[in-house]
């Protein structure tokens, strides 16, 4: 009996990585889509746009300080930002708080955000640019710049099974960084 399960085992060792399950509320797409270019500009008013930082996972965060969801779930991105941030991951936290940069940077401090660097988009066209439904509204943009998903609403961005998922994709990208997705081929 055990060589069965060994050979099972071999097999999907051979197959490359395997993806963890999205967590709950995580809508992955069928097949990669493009992401709209997106402007906006960094804590130090440089601008920016999503095409700077291709070549990484990237989990776009669109919030708001007055928002109440967004609010509470910013200490989970800012740890996952310090978990698994890196040169292959980013958390993109986007706000479209119209007070500008001192309004994000008076919240950062006020909750103790150390990990993830403030994004603003006072004029708000980067949701709807992307057809978000409500705040917040998170994407996962893969290597290439294609959206693989999105959850609205919030969500325990740090929890294992969130930071399982995350560990997975970036996985993948790192071992097939330019393949394309196909709708027959699993994320």
């Amino acid at each position: 009996m055990r060589r069965p399960v060994l050979a099972i085992v071999a097999i999907f060792a051979m197959a490359g990585p395997v993806l963890a399950g999205p967590p709950q509320n995580f809508v992955l797409r069928d097949v990669p889509a493009p992401v709209p270019e997106l402007r906006f500009t960094d804590g130090e008013g440089n601008p920016q746009t999503l095409a700077d930082f291709r070549g990484k996972v990237v989990l776009l965060n669109l919030w708001a300080t007055w928002c109440s969801p967004c609010r509470k779930e910013m200490p989970t991105l800012d740890r996952l930002q310090a978990t698994l941030g890196g040169p292959d991951f980013e958390v993109l936290a986007l706000s479209i708080d119209r007070g500008g940069i001192e309004v994000v940077k008076k919240f950062y401090a006020d909750i103790g955000i150390q990990h993830l660097a403030i994004h603003i988009d006072p004029s708000s066209k980067a949701g709807f640019a992307l057809a978000t439904a409500g705040l917040p509204t998170t994407l996962l943009i893969d290597a290439q710049g294609q959206e693989l998903g999105r959850l609205i609403g919030p969500a325990e961005w740090d929890a294992p099974d969130m930071a399982a998922f995350f560990k997975s994709i970036i996985d993948r990208q790192e071992k097939h960084p330019s393949a394309p997705q196909r709708s027959d081929q699993p994320l």
